[in-house]
């Protein structure tokens, strides 16, 4: 058979084949055994529709091939006809007449794929069909099918093509993720070419992340079999491929339910040995703590962790990292394993873990970005507080200062967490706060009266309240009057600029002005600022706080009244 008239012979067959899938759309009897066969049909299409661009002689064993090929789907059309019409002999020797011929279908694509496996032909026929523009979904599936064809029967280059059209169509439209999930085989096929060498591993690993962002698709993954390979590629692949691979597991492992399945293929090893390898890059040293972050959410699989040799030693390591995704991974990681267990927290104090957290704070030119430090000061605020010796390593690494620096020079994320802190902090003991008084913090905290955030007007506010409620620190706060004439207008409702008083920060700011009367010099300043007729008018409206600071004002100023003199 000569070329041209091998070709034509193909494309003889391929009109075959579609009309015959059209026919069998009309079958009414044997629906499962015709959509078997369309199956196979499509496959085999696929394969025929690939050879139009052989660009060289044919061998002979194609010829043969496609001869077997036209020869069969005659058989078929026969069978089909017969259905339409209802004129087989019985139902159970029509089954098995179908059965046949989907083998012998099923048995030309796999001789098929043999002779291009063999590298028999030419690569021309390894041009990809185009992704169809604005598709219906009979043509999607089609392209998804061809594709998938390609990567069941192609050579390794093919494969490779079909995976990358697969991953671009996957990324440019989502509906061809559905179709990916709803055509039996393709996750299968991408599963298994996890094992595969590097550039198809690659390409695999991608389409299989992609899926597995869709959490609706997640459990059509796990019923693959995706764990295990995911695994393996962590172990054995280049560094594109262990990347994609982490950061899969990352969302899988989302589901508690899947982190024994990871525990189970060695995965918590792998993982270990890449946050502990300095030759691995940021995003996968990062993807493997968010993974390891997700597992230790399974009591079991946390005290392996902590019991294996140096993990608290990596994982503190990489908190110094120069890398954010790194530190804020590793943070987030020490976070999740040392929450609510004290025994680790101790571990974490003994292997100098709250150091580290210091030193993202301590240097004003760190190059800790604004994120790794608002991750560190949550990680202070969840661990340090509820420990004696975290509080106590806490304070003796000048941390501050270090949180002083960022209230008054962070940007306003930074300080807001800043401030948290700073609010914990002032509930801790009185020698605690005299310390605070001492080193600056209450004129830093009336700054934060008047901005625009209720919740931050109210933690400053509370803070606030908790240091001048030591005698020291209500003397030293009265010293400068700035601080005291900045509180009385926040309260002048008459101010228009005083926009936090009329969105209820009213109480806190009365409750400080109370607690500041119990000084004297504080009191006869609070009284003879010109605010006083303004703090009556509150009385009448903000109820009994006010009206106590009223009291208190005005009998100060009855007693000096009768006395002639200001009391020291």
């Amino acid at each position: 058979m000569g070329e041209e008239e091998s070709k034509a012979s193909i494309f003889k067959a391929i009109e075959a084949i579609s009309s015959l899938i059209s026919l069998s759309h009309s079958i009414k009897s044997f629906n499962i055994k015709w959509q078997l066969i369309r199956t196979k049909l499509q496959d085999l299409y696929s394969g025929l529709i690939a050879l139009q661009n052989l660009d060289s002689g044919f061998d002979p064993s194609l010829s043969s091939l496609i001869s077997a090929i036209l020869a069969s789907l005659k058989d078929c059309y026969d069978l089909a006809t017969r259905c339409v019409n209802v004129s087989y002999s019985g139902k159970l020797l029509m089954q098995s007449d179908l059965d046949v011929v989907a083998g012998k279908f099923e048995g030309h694509t796999r001789n098929l794929s043999r002779i291009y496996s063999a590298g028999i032909l030419s690569h021309g026929f390894a041009i990809v069909v185009s992704k169809p523009n604005n598709a219906c979904k009979e043509d999607m599936r089609f392209y998804i099918r061809d594709l998938l064809t390609r990567m069941k029967i192609g050579d390794l280059e093919m494969k490779k093509q079909a995976l990358v059209k697969l991953n671009e169509a996957m990324e440019e439209d989502d509906r061809y993720v559905k179709i990916v999930i709803e055509i039996s085989d393709v996750v299968n096929v991408l599963v298994g070419f996890l094992d595969s060498e590097v550039g198809i591993q690659e390409e695999s690993a991608r389409a299989v992340f992609f899926i597995s962002g869709f959490g609706c698709y997640r459990s059509v993954l796990i019923r693959s079999g995706v764990i295990g390979p995911l695994v393996r590629v962590l172990e054995n692949g280049n560094g594109v491929g262990r990347e994609v691979s982490a950061r899969c597991l990352k969302k899988l492992t989302e589901n508690s339910e899947n982190a024994w399945s990871v525990s189970a293929h060695g995965g918590v090893s792998a993982l270990l040995k890449i946050c502990s390898c300095r030759e691995f890059g940021g995003e996968l040293i990062a993807s493997s703590c968010g993974v390891l972050r997700n597992l230790v959410g399974v009591e079991e699989i946390k005290r392996f962790m902590i019991e294996e040799d140096d993990t608290m030693t990596t994982f503190i390591k990489l908190i110094g990292s120069k890398e954010e995704i790194v530190q804020v991974n590793s943070i987030d990681l020490l976070l999740s394993m040392c929450s609510k267990d004290e025994q680790t927290r101790e571990i974490l104090v003994r292997q100098g873990g709250i150091q580290e957290l210091v030193s993202v704070l301590s240097d004003p030119n760190s190059l800790s970005s604004s994120k790794s430090k608002e991750i560190a000061l949550r990680a202070i605020d969840s661990l340090c507080f509820g420990s004696v010796g975290c509080l106590n390593t806490l304070m003796s690494c000048k941390f501050l200062d270090h949180l002083l620096y960022l209230l008054r020079n962070g940007e306003i994320s930074v300080q807001e967490s800043a401030l948290k802190v700073t609010s914990r902090l002032c509930s801790l003991p009185e020698e605690v706060k005299r310390i605070m008084g001492d080193a600056g913090f209450m004129p830093e905290l009336v700054k934060f009266l008047d901005a625009k955030s209720l919740d931050v007007r109210e933690m400053a506010s509370v803070a606030l309240y908790c240091l001048i409620s030591v005698p020291r620190n209500r003397k030293k706060f009265a010293q400068d009057d700035y601080n005291i004439s900045y509180i009385l207008k926040l309260l002048d409702h008459e101010d228009g600029s005083n926009a936090s008083s009329d969105s209820g920060n009213t109480k806190f700011l009365i409750s400080i002005l109370m607690s500041l009367t119990n000084c004297n010099s504080a009191r006869r300043k609070i009284a003879a600022s010109g605010y006083l007729k303004n703090i009556e008018k509150l009385a009448e409206t903000e109820g009994t706080d006010a009206k106590k600071l009223v009291k208190k004002l005005s009998m100060n100023r009855f007693r000096s009244i009768l006395s002639g003199i200001w009391h020291p």
